[in-house]
Formats: structure tokens, C-alpha cells, sequence
């Protein structure tokens, strides 16, 4: 896969307002000195007192000085939409009109195209492909809505509750029973035979004949609210084998498993409260809405997977199940709950009261025989997955014979297996070991033998990270000045005359000097491309936060050399100099005294000055007075 250019990144950087981008995630306030404070999207759950999140519109960095993270804009949108840099230098890049054009490498495909047009050829059949959908909604709509032969899919509808509203906000249609209306249709508006045949919305086998017909239709977007797919529940079933839902058949837009229902319609919720709703269908999801839970959205007819538990964990903290009350539901919640932890999700459940089993229903059930308050009071029964598995586990076996135990106490090792923290986990053993009425040692040894038999997960959550061990920076004379430099890229060809990687003895300052080297070997500029270059990111967190300071900073007054970059620079540069010199006379001094402490102690009781040259003393004295000299005309003496 071909790079993108550097004249885009470069282009883009240019173009990009940073706080519209940022203000697509969070909410900025503009302070006196220019820059914009937030509440941090990363830790704190977003709920801090105080903001402690950063953007500099001109740099178009960002920094938390909470959780010490930080970066360009293009780093804060691959970090919130989970997404590689090709992927979001693409998407902004669309978003402020910039062209994407690729390093002209190795030339793509049999025909020769290079990738700039393969790029360009798989845009603008997403785009026609996105407009077709969006098309082919609105007509379902307007069969849903207007036209007589869907008023018993709109009935339908009315009968579950459903109201209005949420049939324009979902979109929500009809699909006509004549399988060949729409082919016909859509021709008439000038789509090509070849292209709706490879739209995805018509028989594989048969030209012309719709995959979805007399279904009531959802439409299934991204993130970005651009349909992708279509999810269809069948009207009537005349004793054959028709499945009640169908999904569209997967192509490049849409991998069924990386896909959630209404999250485009969720995800300002979901980001501002870090939680979302995980129910089971499509009606589920319209039916939470409904009752103003936002949050809410499902899978697209498939379990909960690692995929989508992992889109998730980028905006998200924590997933609250509601599921079904019946076994398939129940089986369900409890690989939803592995899924979850696995991938860094605390998990929650709505149980409901088990004295009330008219309300044991799934969300659409209850929305329509209860109504939305009774629907939104259920959602405040979630418990957390432990309690859950304590309660499922005492519910499916008897736990006063021993078999009825052993096999309640089993229901709970694919969960512990996935705890990351020991400490967690202990305590699990622990509460299991009371509420089983059984032994710590005797659950441990059991769980031992499990494990030997299935094998450990082989995936352990991501949720935590690990602890930073390396050691902690510390700003001396080298990693002030090349931290300086980084801040002020426009000074590093003349940084670069003056001194050499070989002056420099603090690893953290030779990085940043590799780092720059290498941006300026490769004529790159910007401290995106710096960014990239630095490896540690215990580091490249440093250089962003000090970068957010006046201090190193040419946007500040200039009236005193305090404020001056470049004066900055020349000074730091002499102290570097002094250090090394000062280190050299250093090493010097002690070479004579070692000469000194052991004259008279060579071999046979020989004095040293016998077997050393006079001539190195001499060079010894001298290059010392030479230095000392050098020393005294850098500090001005």
C-alpha cells in the first residue's frame, strides 16, 4: 500500500482547523491567551472539575496535563476513532478539500495505475455507492409512508409504539413485494445494469430480482450517518422458509462484524457519557431511543464481537446488556460479557425484578405493553457481570448437592480467565468461594485443572496500560535545547552547523536529534513528521507538553532574550559546549591525579613518571590550559 505524500500532510496541516476538528469529540473553551482548554476525552471519564486538555489551534497540538497524552490533531483523530494515519489523514483531508495524492512508487494493478487513481476509482464507487443507498432508503421511506402497500409494515410499526419520530430518524421503509419494481426503477434514474448488479441490493443468481422484498427495512449507516448496508424483517411468513430478518450480503463498506446498528445516531451519547447500551435487535435500539436512551445500539444480526467490543473501547469505558429474558438471550449476555472484558470493557446488566415476569421481556416488548417509563426505570436495575454470574450460576444449577455446585462454580472460569488484574480476580475467587458455600483452596484447584484442560485466553484485555517503568525525564542543558529545537523546527539547519550528535550524552536529546537529522535528511517538515520519528512516547509526550509552553515558543514577545528561540538556542548551545569542555578538563584532572597517587608503585617499586612519557604530562597540561581557555571565551571571560 502506497504512502500518502508528504505535500498532502503537508497541505493538510496547512488547511486544518484544529479546534473544529477537536470540537467534533468535545467541547473547547476559548482563554484569554489564545489557546483552548477541554475536558479531557482519555481519563477522568470526561467528568473533570477543572479542564486539563489543551489544543493549540496554531501548532495543532494537543496535551492532557492530567494523563500526559498528547500529539498533533491527526494523532487525537486516530485516537478517537480508533483508525490507522492513511485512514484519518483521508478522512480530514475530505473534510477540509484537500487532494490525497500517493509517493509515486511501485505502480498498482496490470493496467499500470498508479495508486493516486486506484484511490481515486474506489472514492468515487463509495461515494456512488453511498448515494445509491441513500436513495433507495428514501424510496422504502416513501413506500413506507405514502404508498398503500406498505401501510401494513407502517401498522406494524404503530402497533410495537414506534412513533414518528424515530421512523425519520432511522429512516425506516419498505421494500415492494415485486422483486423487479426496484431494479426497473433505479434504471430509469440512470444507473447502469453493471453497477446495480454489483450494488449488493439484487439476487446474485438472478439479474434484475431484489435481495429484499416485502420487508420492512433498516437502514444500517457508519459512523458517519453514510448507509452501508440494509438489515430487512420479513411482513408474512406463509409456511415457508423465509428467515424473519436478513442482512445485506458484505462488500467493501460493510463487514458485518465491525458493524453496529445506530451508532452514528449514539455516538455523541456515547461519548460524552463513556457508556453505551448493547440490546440484541434493531427494534431493541429504536425501542431505547424511544425512551431517551441514546446511547443504545446492537449487532447487525450476529454476537457481540471482538471487533465491534474494540471499535467501542475507543469511545467508551463501559457496556451496560440488555438482553432477552429467554435462554437465547441469557446465552447471549454471557459471551457478551467475556467479549466485553476481554477487550477493556467494564460490564454491566439490566436484571430486572424477578417478582415482575411480565417485565422479563426484551426493550421492544416492553416499550410496547408498558410504555417508555417503564422501559427507562428497567434500565436503572443494571448490576455489574460478577453479580450477574453469581445470580445466573445459582439459578441454572443446585448448588446444594455437589454436582450442582461443582457445575455452578465452573460457570465461572472463562470469566476469571479474562481478568487482567490478580488482585481482581483473588477477590472474585473469594466472593465465589462464600456465596458456593465452598473453599477458597478447593475453587483455586479447580480453576487450575480447568485451565490445564481448555487452555488460558489467549487474548488478555487491553483496558489497562501497563505502567510506565522507564525512567523519568530530566530537563538538563542537552534535552532543554533539543527540546527547543523540536519546538522550533526553523532552527535546526543552524543548530545542526554548530553542533555534532557526538556532543550530546543525554539519550533522551540524542533521539530528539536523531529524529531531526532524519526530518531533515528527508527534507520533511512539520512536527507531525517529527513525531513520527521519535520512538519513545513517554518522550514525544514531553516535547508536545514543553512545545505547549511560551516559553520555548516564537509566538511570544520578543523584547527580551528570554522570549527569543534563537537567542535561546545560542545560549543553550555555548552551555553545551561548556559541559563538554568542562567534562574533558574533568577527566584530565583526574588522569594526572591517578599519575600522582600511583608514582612509585610500577613494578619492581619503578617510579610511574619513569615509564610514562613526558611528553603525554606535557600534552595532558596543555590541552587542560587549551580548554580552559576555550571555557573562558564561550562564557565571555
Amino acid at each position: 500500500m502506497a504512502r500518502i505524500a508528504k505535500s498532502t500532510a503537508a497541505e493538510l496541516h496547512q488547511r486544518m482547523d484544529a479546534i473544529a476538528v477537536v470540537e467534533d469529540y468535545i467541547r473547547l473553551e476559548k482563554r484569554s491567551n489564545g489557546q483552548y482548554w477541554g475536558r479531557c476525552p482519555f481519563h477522568a471519564n470526561g467528568q473533570e472539575r477543572t479542564p486539563s486538555f489543551k489544543v493549540d489551534p496554531e501548532k495543532k497540538l494537543y496535551y492532557c496535563f492530567g494523563c500526559q497524552k498528547g500529539g498533533s490533531v491527526i494523532d487525537f483523530v486516530m485516537e478517537m476513532d480508533k483508525s490507522g494515519y492513511q485512514d484519518a489523514v483521508k478522512n480530514l483531508a475530505r473534510k477540509f478539500g484537500v487532494d490525497i495524492v500517493f509517493d509515486r512508487g511501485t505502480p498498482s494493478g496490470s493496467g499500470g495505475e498508479w495508486d493516486n487513481k486506484k484511490y481515486e476509482a474506489e472514492q468515487s464507487r463509495r461515494g456512488e455507492l453511498n448515494e445509491l443507498y441513500r436513495r433507495t432508503a428514501v424510496t422504502f421511506n416513501h413506500f413506507l409512508m405514502k404508498k398503500a402497500e406498505g401501510k401494513p409494515a407502517l401498522d406494524y410499526l404503530f402497533s410495537r409504539k414506534i412513533n414518528a419520530e424515530m421512523i425519520e430518524r432511522f429512516r425506516l421503509g419498505y421494500s415492494p413485494a415485486d422483486r423487479n419494481w426496484l431494479y426497473t426503477f433505479l434504471q430509469s434514474k440512470s444507473y447502469s445494469a453493471e453497477f446495480l448488479d454489483n450494488s449488493g441490493l439484487f439476487s446474485a443468481n438472478y439479474r434484475g430480482m431484489a435481495f429484499f422484498f416485502d420487508r420492512l427495512m433498516f437502514p444500517i449507516a457508519d459512523r458517519h450517518g453514510h448507509i452501508v448496508a440494509f438489515g430487512g424483517r420479513a411482513m408474512k411468513n406463509e409456511g415457508k422458509d423465509i428467515a424473519k430478518y436478513i442482512n445485506s450480503r458484505e462488500n467493501e463498506m460493510y463487514v458485518k462484524k465491525q458493524v453496529l446498528f445506530a451508532l452514528d445516531l449514539a455516538l455523541p451519547e456515547i461519548r460524552r457519557t463513556k457508556t453505551f447500551y448493547l440490546v440484541e435487535g434493531y427494534m431493541d435500539a429504536i425501542a431505547l431511543h424511544q425512551a431517551g436512551i441514546t446511547n443504545a445500539l446492537a449487532p447487525c444480526g450476529t454476537a457481540f464481537t471482538d471487533e465491534q467490543a474494540k471499535l467501542m473501547r475507543h469511545w467508551a469505558e463501559k457496556a451496560v446488556l440488555v438482553f432477552d429474558s429467554d435462554a437465547a438471550g441469557q446465552a447471549a449476555a454471557m459471551k457478551s460479557i467475556i467479549t466485553c472484558r476481554k477487550n477493556g470493557l467494564a460490564c454491566y446488566l439490566v436484571v430486572p425484578d424477578a417478582n415482575n415476569r411480565e417485565q422479563l421481556k426484551d426493550p421492544a416488548e416492553i416499550l410496547e405493553k408498558f410504555g417508555e417509563n417503564t422501559l427507562k426505570n428497567i434500565l436503572n436495575c443494571a448490576i455489574i457481570d460478577f453479580e450477574y454470574l453469581i445470580i445466573r450460576a445459582k439459578s441454572l444449577h443446585d448448588i446444594s448437592t455437589p454436582k450442582g455446585k461443582s457445575e455452578a462454580i465452573a460457570l465461572f472460569f472463562p470469566y476469571l480467565d479474562i481478568l487482567i488484574s490478580k488482585t481482581e480476580s483473588d477477590d472474585c475467587i473469594g466472593l465465589i468461594a462464600d456465596e458456593m458455600r465452598s473453599e477458597r483452596r478447593v475453587i483455586l484447584e479447580e480453576y487450575e485443572r480447568w485451565k490445564r484442560s481448555v487452555g488460558s485466553a489467549s487474548e488478555k484485555p487491553s483496558n489497562k496500560e501497563v505502567p510506565n517503568t522507564e525512567r523519568s525525564i530530566q530537563m538538563r542543558d542537552e534535552l532543554f535545547l533539543l527540546t527547543l529545537v523540536s519546538v522550533n523546527m526553523d532552527l535546526y539547519p543552524e543548530f545542526r552547523a554548530s553542533l555534532e550528535i557526538r556532543d550530546i550524552e543525554n539519550p533522551d536529546a540524542k533521539e530528539l536529534f536523531i529524529a531531526l537529522e532524519e526530518c531533515f535528511i528527508h527534507r520533511e517538515s512539520g512536527r507531525d513528521a517529527l513525531f513520527s520519528r521519535i520512538d519513545s512516547e513517554r518522550l514525544r509526550n514531553f516535547v508536545i507538553a514543553r512545545g505547549m509552553s511560551p516559553e520555548f515558543t516564537s509566538n511570544t514577545a520578543r523584547s527580551s532574550t528570554a522570549s527569543d528561540p534563537k537567542k535561546m538556542m545560542e545560549d543553550g548551545i555555548k552551555r553545551v559546549k561548556v559541559n563538554k569542555l568542562r567534562r574533558r578538563c574533568s577527566e584530565i584532572g583526574a588522569e594526572l591525579r591517578l599519575l600522582e597517587r600511583n608514582s612509585g608503585i610500577g613494578a619492581g617499586g619503578i617510579n610511574a613518571r619513569s615509564i610514562l612519557p613526558e611528553d603525554t604530562i606535557r600534552e595532558l597540561i596543555a590541552e587542560k590550559m587549551y580548554l580552559d581557555a576555550e571555557i573562558r571565551k564561550l562564557e565571555g571571560k
